[in-house]
C-alpha cells in the first residue's frame, strides 16, 4: 500500500494500492459474463481494479484509488461473493452458510505491526470487527509478501479492511518488496509409444505440442509409464 497523504486532522485521505490473491474461481466470478461485472465495479467504485494475465491457477487482483472507492470496490467484492455462496447452497446440502473469504497480499515487513506486540493488533481487530484474520507465518514463493485471509461478513471484511489500512499507513514498508507472481499451472508430461500425454485429474490426454520418436521409447519400468499405462488400458481408445 502506498500512502500519498494523510489529513492533519487524522482522517485518511489517500490513495492506496491493495493487492488480493484470488482462485480462477473467484476471479471469473469478478470479471462475469464478457467483462461486465468488473466493468460495473470499476464504474461504481470509481477505483482501478486490474487483473493479472496468465494460464495461472492464482491470480493476482490490484484495487487502486483513494481509501472510500477502494472501500466501495471491497463491498462490491465481498458482497458477490456471498451472493455465490448463497448460489452454490441452493444446489447444496449444506445448511450453514460459510464465511466469505478474502486474501491480501501484504509486505512481510509489515505483518508484524498487523500481529502487534504478543499478537494484541489482531486479536483488537478480530473482536471489533467480528472478523476472522490471520497472517501467513511463511511469505508467498519467490517474494518477500505474506497472505493475510480474512474471512466472516462482507460487513465485517470491509470493517477489518479500514482498520488494516490504518495500521499499514502507520507503518509503511521496511526496504525494497518483491512482489509474489503467481506461476502458471504445470502440467506433468508422460511419454508412451511415441506418444505424449498429459495427466489432467485421472485421465491421459494426448499432447499435440511434444512427440518423442519410437525408437527413444520412455523406460519400461518407469512408474509414471506404469500409471499411465494402465489408466489408457482402462479408458480405451483415447
Amino acid at each position: 500500500m502506498e500512502p500519498s497523504k494523510i489529513q492533519p486532522e487524522g482522517g485518511l485521505n489517500v490513495t492506496l494500492t491493495i493487492r488480493l490473491l484470488m482462485h480462477g474461481k473467484e476471479v471469473g466470478s469478478i470479471i462475469g459474463k464478457k467483462g461486465e461485472t468488473v466493468k460495473k465495479m470499476r464504474e461504481e467504485s470509481g477505483a482501478r481494479i486490474n487483473i493479472s494475465e496468465g494460464n495461472c491457477p492464482e491470480r493476482i487482483v490490484t484495487i487502486t484509488g483513494p481509501t472510500d472507492t477502494i472501500f466501495k470496490a471491497f463491498a462490491m467484492i465481498a458482497y458477490k461473493f456471498e451472493e455465490d455462496i448463497i448460489n452454490s447452497m441452493s444446489n447444496s446440502p449444506a445448511t450453514s452458510k460459510p464465511p466469505v473469504t478474502l486474501r491480501l497480499v501484504v509486505p512481510a515487513s509489515q505483518c508484524g505491526s498487523l500481529i502487534g506486540k504478543g499478537g494484541s493488533k489482531i486479536k483488537e481487530m478480530r473482536e471489533s470487527t467480528g472478523a476472522q484474520v490471520q497472517v501467513a507465518g511463511d511469505m508467498l514463493p519467490n517474494s518477500t509478501e505474506r497472505a493475510v485471509t480474512i474471512s466472516g461478513t462482507p460487513e465485517a471484511i470491509i470493517q477489518c479492511v479500514k482498520q488494516i489500512c490504518v495500521v499499514m499507513l502507520e507503518s509503511p514498508p521496511k526496504g525494497a518488496t518483491i512482489p509474489y507472481r503467481p506461476k502458471p499451472a504445470s502440467t506433468p508430461v508422460i511419454f508412451s509409444g511415441g506418444q505424449a500425454y498429459t495427466i489432467q485429474g485421472q485421465y491421459a490426454i494426448p499432447h499435440p505440442d511434444v512427440w518423442m520418436p519410437v525408437h527413444q521409447p520412455a523406460p519400461m519400468n518407469s512408474p509414471f509409464l506404469m500409471m499411465l499405462t494402465s489408466e489408457v488400458t482402462g479408458m480405451g481408445t483415447l
